[in-house]
């Protein structure tokens, strides 16, 4: 109750419009950021900008679709994570002016700062797809997503309810945070289909924009025998781009024959959402020529703003869009700034692209993603991790929120790495 009363307070009562350090967003890199640099700096050094009041742990949404967990257990005060000893303004931005050291907000005040750390995030977009929201506001019973707070809370229902016709799940153009999702909530909707005895009547479908299952081709390879050994249908290189609810079709561009298109009947559908960069950050000098926030892959620093760094799905760190990837990166922003501040002579501490996919295949079962930038597997287990696993389902279902809420956004969680050393020096391979 205290922690949430100073929080009050110094929501309400701080004018200060100049930070040492000044964070937008207070997601997974925003917090996890902050948290460390918190310990570090004086007090009321920091602010952080994000408006939302309730955090959540999006990488559980594909449990909600499920029956795995409800949206409410995905949810939590935003005030509990807000680091002591920080200020949290409470608005979006809206204008960055690096050349000034300026952030403006909604309200139309301007923050200067002496650093900047940008983890906004990433926004997601069903308007691009013709027909998509109006599908989702009004047959739920058969158009369904994971990918919102609003819409995950249809999916399960919708999915435990399906009795027999042709089940579509989608895989949008990229970007798109956690790439694994739409085929996770696939494989689990087939295994209950499978529980409720009703799968020799539903044809299941994976139509994807992409031209593999996977992009790490070890992990891919697993995934292919899955969906050869249940009889799932896969089509590359389609993306949706209109739905009909009223004739329950689905029309998709061929993407190797540009223009063309291909229309597929449904009872239930699947989307996974378009996505893109906030608009704020795509007009600002920060944004690459795709709008998203051009920092050096290993080092996060931006390219031309050296007192700028960024984290997460905002950025065009070439890896899976995964709050795994900011457990591998946010040690290493920290460090790396922290040099900047104190004009320490430390090494250069370089990010690997260390990011993790648990992809889910049924109600007990798991395969264990973990690659770096080059599609290489960088594995935590002295295990195949390609393999589908008891394991690597509790890790996703039970340990993995545990750790983002104690550890990953407090600032006390730096990825798996120190766990594969210890794997290496005992022997592991």
């Amino acid at each position: 109750m205290n922690s949430v009363f100073h929080i009050i307070v110094r929501r309400l009562s701080t004018q200060q419009n100049h930070y040492k350090l000044v964070v937008i967003g207070a997601g997974c890199g925003g917090l996890a950021c902050a948290s460390k640099l918190a310990k570090k700096l004086p007090k009321d050094s920091i602010a952080i900008i994000d408006k939302n009041d309730t955090h959540i742990y999006q990488p559980g949404w594909t449990l909600v679709g499920a029956g795995l967990k409800t949206a409410e257990e995905l949810e939590k005060p935003q005030s509990q994570f807000i680091p002591q000893n920080t200020t949290w303004i409470q608005s979006y931005a809206n204008k960055i002016e690096p050349e000034k050291n300026l952030v403006q907000l909604d309200d139309g005040r301007k923050i200067s700062y002496e650093y900047l750390i940008v983890a906004a995030g990433i926004e997601m977009n069903f308007d691009k797809i013709k027909g998509a929201v109006d599908a989702l506001d009004n047959d739920p019973q058969h158009v369904i997503s994971i990918y919102t707070r609003k819409y995950v809370r249809n999916v399960f229902n919708t999915l435990n309810n399906f009795r027999g016709g042709q089940a579509i799940f989608t895989f949008p153009m990229m970007p798109i945070k956690c790439p694994g999702a739409p085929q996770k909530i696939m494989y689990l909707a087939e295994d209950l289909f499978r529980r409720n005895n009703v799968r020799d009547k539903i044809t299941v479908m994976y139509n994807t924009s992409l031209p593999v299952i996977f992009g790490v081709k070890k992990y891919a390879a697993a995934l292919m025998e899955i969906v050869k050994e249940r009889n799932i249908q896969l089509n590359t290189r389609l993306n949706l781009v209109e739905v009909r609810a009223k004739s329950k079709e689905a029309i998709f561009e061929n993407l190797d024959q540009p223009g063309t298109m291909k229309t597929f009947k449904y009872d239930v559908l699947h989307i996974g959402v378009p996505m893109q960069p906030f608009e704020f950050l795509a007009k600002s000098p920060l944004a690459d020529a795709n709008g998203f926030v051009d920092v050096v892959k290993e080092t996060l620093q931006h390219k031309k703003f050296p007192n700028v760094f960024g984290i997460g799905d905002c950025t065009n760190i070439p890896t899976s869009k995964t709050a795994a990837a900011i457990a591998g990166s946010n040690s290493i922003l920290v460090r790396n700034l922290s040099n900047l501040m104190f004009g320490t002579n430390h090494p250069v501490h370089k990010y690997d692209g260390y990011t993790s996919c648990p992809l889910v295949t049924g109600y007990n079962k798991c395969i264990l993603a973990e690659f770096d930038f080059d599609g290489n597997p960088l594995e935590t287990l002295p295990i195949n991790q390609a393999k589908e696993r008891r394991l690597s389902y509790i890790l996703k279902k039970d340990v993995m929120p545990t750790m983002y809420w104690k550890m990953l956004i407090t600032g006390n969680w730096n990825g798996p790495a120190v766990f594969r050393k210890l794997f290496r020096l005992g022997g592991a391979k």
